[in-house]
């Protein structure tokens, strides 16, 4: 449960803090501190500082454009740069690079590679993922969004919902039903989707925050070449699953350095509110104490196994279901230490909606408050905890698998429910 750091990883830290250190401002505080124009305008010109300088896609092989890191090098950077509270791209990237640009990497076509992979990493394509549906959420694999081949291309008709960072992005790595005379595992494709063509339409929905960072996306006879399929027709559950993998496997190096920021930032309210000496608010601030330090220790658990080459599978599920139903109680005792202030919240708010506020965010109670109301959606986004406990319980723990009524194929399951 320990990585080890050798003296040639001490020398490539101390290079990554140099590189810190000459492209941030000598007064940087972190990304929590700016807001609005300067915000967006900083994220941008980061990025692009850390495409010139061969900073993005840290595993990547060069040829693609990637830095060509050891595991050892990409968790430095990681842990440097949630240190230092700037962000390892724009918005985006987590989507392109970190999902299916990794998802690419396993199951594309030399062709693939060659065409979408710099093109992820010059921001040429900006992705969002397409899989959620109204009727396919924590059971993903009921999606019915059609996908019928029309001579060389397939013509997708459907709708996906819950689609973050949707409404800033120009191509969407869908799911689509391929076969529906298959068990519904077994007929889904994953497809490369340009949206910038007609027959797509993205409408923002509004979230309890009052902001609109996900949105539903609808396809009428939109098109899709087939030579845009990812690892085969009727092939994309698995494609999928691998996807699933890096996105909630990533966060073990920075997770813990967010979390410990926020709760310092906690300890550092409650003493601003003469609440420091109160019993009970003592109490709680102990067991987030606790909780943050048993997620450092699995993070270590999760880097020690990832160094000596294992890469992310079900057993990603404990750090996600982890912080997950942590972060909806510490951000609790967050609106409790605000009292009456938490009802009509005031200052900046949270700079997004996935897990904490960043480094260096001001103590305002609409930061607080907007987090509160984020952290719910943590436990669903991603996969639900209910999902995270079953794929832990039958795939970590070997424990029976749920009965299940859902058996045969996708259209005689659609008839039953009439």
């Amino acid at each position: 449960m320990q990585p080890t750091y050798t003296a040639e990883a001490g020398a490539y830290r101390e290079k990554v803090q140099a590189f810190l250190a000459e492209h941030l401002p000598p007064d940087w505080l972190g990304l929590g501190s700016l807001e609005g124009d300067a915000l967006t305008e900083f994220t941008l010109e980061w990025r692009r500082t850390l495409y010139e300088n061969g900073m993005l896609a840290l595993g990547w092989p060069r040829e693609y454009g990637g830095a060509g890191l050891t595991s050892l090098e990409q968790v430095i950077v990681a842990e440097e740069f949630a240190k230092a509270g700037v962000p390892a791209g724009a918005t985006n990237d987590i989507f392109g690079i970190q999902m299916v640009g990794n998802t690419i990497l396993q199951w594309g076509s030399d062709d693939q590679k060659k065409h979408y992979l710099p093109r992820i990493l010059s921001r040429d394509d900006v992705w969002c993922q397409g899989y959620s549906e109204p009727n396919a959420g924590s059971d993903l694999a009921n999606l019915g969004c059609r996908a019928v081949l029309d001579g060389d291309e397939f013509v997708i008709n459907g709708q996906k919902i819950w689609t973050s960072a949707g409404h800033l992005a120009d191509h969407i790595f869908l799911l689509t039903r391929t076969d529906p005379e298959a068990s519904k595992h077994k007929g889904i494709s994953f497809m490369l989707v340009d949206m910038r063509q007609p027959g797509v339409e993205v409408r923002p929905i509004r979230m309890m925050s009052g902001e609109s960072e996900f949105n539903e996306v609808f396809f009428t006879d939109a098109r899709c070449p087939k030579e845009n399929v990812l690892g085969g027709v009727n092939n994309g559950w698995a494609v999928a699953m691998t996807l699933l993998g890096y996105e909630r496997g990533e966060a073990a190096a920075t997770g813990p350095i967010q979390f410990r920021s926020e709760l310092d930032r906690l300890i550092a309210l409650a003493r601003e509110r003469g609440l420091s000496e109160d019993p009970l608010i003592r109490q709680r601030l102990a067991w987030c104490h606790t909780k943050v330090e048993i997620m450092r220790w699995n993070g270590l658990r999760v880097l020690t196994r990832f160094l000596a080459g294992q890469h992310p599978g079900p057993d990603a599920s404990i750090s996600k279901l982890y912080w997950s139903e942590y972060h909806k109680l510490v951000t609790e005792l967050g609106v409790d230490i605000l009292g009456a202030d938490a009802l009509a919240p005031t200052g900046r708010p949270p700079h997004g909606s996935f897990s904490t506020d960043q480094p260096g965010a001001p103590n305002s109670s609409n930061s607080w408050a907007t987090t509160f109301l984020n952290a719910r959606a943590g436990t669903i986004y991603a996969g639900t905890s209910q999902v995270q406990r079953n794929i832990l319980g039958e795939m970590v723990l070997g424990l029976p698998k749920e009965p299940r009524a859902d058996t045969g194929t996708w259209a005689d399951l659609q008839a039953q429910r009439g």
